[in-house]
């Protein structure tokens, strides 16, 4: 950023932007941050986008305020109070119940399509003034391909609602340890339906019902353990 020539200089944002797509990491917010105040006016309107990026349907309490302050620091820059108003639009996406991060399934699985609306957009952020703060506004929509819910719906065999406890923790990667090591780390009881935030799992807090999937995301269909009802009959 700081030898690079002016293209190069405005591409890094968005990398970061897509690289934390929905995922707040305070170091990247703060890098951000600094370049939302760059001298190049392209490199400003870049980050202060990816900020929306990063922060995407989290409702980040910190973010929100950086936005704040920055709608008041460019209120006579039609342009950026415009990419902020867009990036304020993201992170308050679906009241916080959606998000945009191109990985599901735990994280291990991409969406080519999620990816495909994410780079679209910040291909046309690379010439910002010719193309979304010009006559092509409407490439934002591109958007729309990477977001989905960020729930945990738990419905019965016959698809209605069943509220179970669930417990909610930080991920832990358990490939290749022996046993039945846990899953999640610090984790916190909650009755579904439940908000999973980018590091976060989920899984059953009781025997009493078994998924039809290993990943609890989304809408998840649950079944009678017969054996939880033996042990309670004993």
């Amino acid at each position: 950023m700081h030898y690079g020539e002016p293209v190069i200089r405005r591409a890094v944002p968005l990398a970061l932007g897509l690289l934390c797509a929905s995922n707040p990491l305070v170091n990247v917010l703060d890098t951000l941050s600094k370049y939302s105040h760059d001298n190049d006016v392209d490199v400003a309107l870049n980050a202060i986008f990816a900020m929306g990026l990063v922060g995407a349907g989290t409702n980040n309490a910190r973010l929100a305020q950086m936005l704040r302050q920055l709608a008041s620091y460019y209120y006579k820059e039609p342009n950026c109070l415009f990419t902020v108003r867009i990036a304020q639009g993201l992170v308050h996406m679906g009241k916080g119940t959606m998000t945009i991060n191109p990985y599901h399934t735990n994280r291990s699985i991409m969406s080519t399509s999620a990816t495909a609306g994410l780079l679209a957009t910040l291909v046309a952020y690379t010439d910002a003034k010719n193309t979304i703060l010009s006559k092509s506004h409407y490439l934002l929509y591109n958007l729309a391909c990477a977001m989905y819910p960020r729930f945990l719906i738990t419905l019965d065999e016959t698809l209605a609602s069943k509220p179970v406890t669930v417990r909610v923790g930080q991920a832990v990667d358990v490939v290749g340890q022996a046993g039945r090591p846990k899953a999640i780390t610090g984790f916190q009881t909650h009755t579904t339906p439940v908000l999973l935030a980018h590091s976060e799992r989920a899984e059953l807090a009781t025997e009493e019902y078994l998924s039809y999937t290993p990943d609890l995301e989304g809408f998840v269909v649950l079944r009678k353990n017969p054996d939880y009802m033996e042990e309670e009959k004993e």
